[in-house]
């Protein structure tokens, strides 16, 4: 598909430098862009490149002064970032819309529903009692188990597993080999040292809005939901145990872990594998750096790093002091020394 710079900046709602009719028809980096294709400069860093690329279109910052002339037709934006992510979205929404239709070979039960416009992958499994919004895909070899329910406009990738009772929202991306709401690991010690399960009758909510990373598990509940709110957003390779509520536009990075019963407010950011034990409270906003051990709950706002995880601003004054042992141990000598010669003296 070719798009010219003016339907372009009409997406993007920007200002043309340049040839309004230049036309692109794919997308590249701004340090190897050929001809044709559209490529954006948002880092600083990459400035050198934008005198230099052979795009046709580049979407660049308001703000940029340019240093010399340049080849390319310019679209400024305010944030070119934001733009470009948008153009992005709304390329691949209009690739989306031509895939439709259902496959086969594939499994869909006599009791399943399905709305308009959806796509139903070969070898893709649909149980008892599935309802599937309008505008949804579902790739080839997924597994939608008995009584799942997923809203509009989602996208179950390939290999992804569902299993029963699970609710999918609204424009949900879950990537391939995602597992929603296997069981909790529950296990009840027995007095012979044995451990017998106890099962997990609740199920999995996922609100709209939410993307789920590749090979990432979410636990269904003992009783009741594990919930993940709308417009959080986890990455690829995360635990998320039974019971646990994660907060509206929390982000989560790959190799995290939250276990049991623990609740994540709005807007909590955890870095990567980070490990939050069972039954916390994540107050909204706070901050978990990568790598650490949080053991007691956080409050809202707070920043903390470190295992156990404790105050960010403190851990970044405790390394620096860490940085300066050599030096201090050094000075402590030379003290040592003069100390002694001083007393030597007054014998």
């Amino acid at each position: 598909m070719n798009f010219s710079a003016s339907q372009i900046a009409l997406i993007v709602n920007g200002r043309i430098d340049g040839d309004a009719n230049v036309e692109v028809s794919s997308f590249g980096k701004i340090e190897d862009a050929r001809a044709g294709q559209l490529t954006f400069l948002a880092n600083p860093k990459y400035e050198d490149y934008l005198y230099s690329t052979r795009a046709s279109l580049v979407i660049v910052n308001d703000s940029l002064s340019l240093r010399q002339p340049v080849s390319a037709t310019l679209i400024r934006v305010p944030d070119a970032y934001s733009a470009f992510a948008a153009l992005l979205a709304k390329y691949q929404e209009m690739v989306s819309q031509q895939i439709k239709g259902v496959q086969r070979p594939c499994h869909i039960s006599k009791t399943a529903t399905y709305g308009e416009n959806v796509f139903i992958g070969a070898f893709a499994y649909l149980g008892e009692n599935v309802r599937v919004g309008n505008n949804t895909k579902i790739f080839p070899n997924a597994f939608v188990g008995d009584n799942v329910q997923i809203g509009d406009g989602s996208i179950i990738h390939p290999g992804v597993k569902i299993y029963k009772d699970c609710k999918i929202g609204d424009r949900v991306i879950i990537h391939a080999g995602t597992v929603i709401g296997s069981d909790g690991f529950g296990f009840a010690p027995q007095p012979d040292g044995s451990f017998k399960k106890v099962p997990q009758m609740g199920n999995v909510i996922v609100e709209d809005d939410v993307e789920i990373g590749a090979n990432t598990t979410i636990d269904r509940a003992t009783i009741g939901s594990t919930i993940i709110r709308t417009g959080a957003k986890l990455d690829n390779l995360i635990q998320i145990a039974h019971n646990v509520e994660i907060g509206n536009s929390a982000v989560i990075a790959a190799q995290a872990g939250v276990s049991g019963s623990t609740k994540i407010g709005n807007g909590v950011m955890i870095g990567g594998q980070a490990g939050i034990v069972g039954h916390l409270q994540i107050g909204d906003g706070a901050k978990i750096n990568a790598q650490s051990g949080v053991s007691k709950s956080i409050e809202p706002g707070k920043a903390v790093t470190g295992s156990p995880a404790h105050d960010y601003t403190a851990a970044l004054r405790s390394q620096a002091l860490s940085r300066n042992l050599p030096e201090l141990e050094r000075r402590v000598k030379e003290l040592e020394t003069l100390v002694r010669q001083l007393m030597e003296q007054n014998v």
